[in-house]
């Protein structure tokens, strides 16, 4: 899938959940899905939490 398909289909989720329901409904969608692909980068091995913790902690800047 392309990224365009992909970014559509984010689209269009998030236009229907705003619709059904609603502006809170909306953003509970929204942190979902951010939630979900995070953890689906980290499943993936693309995003290092370890890494990722040492720069918030200030042990490393990236």
């Amino acid at each position: 899938m392309s990224q365009t398909v992909i970014g559509a289909m984010i689209g269009v989720i998030l236009a229907v959940s705003i619709l059904v329901f609603g502006w809170w409904g909306f953003l509970l969608v929204a942190l979902f899905m951010g939630i979900g692909a995070l953890v689906g980068r980290i499943m993936s091995g693309k995003l290092d939490v370890r890494g990722l913790a040492n720069a918030f902690s200030g042990r490393r800047t990236s």
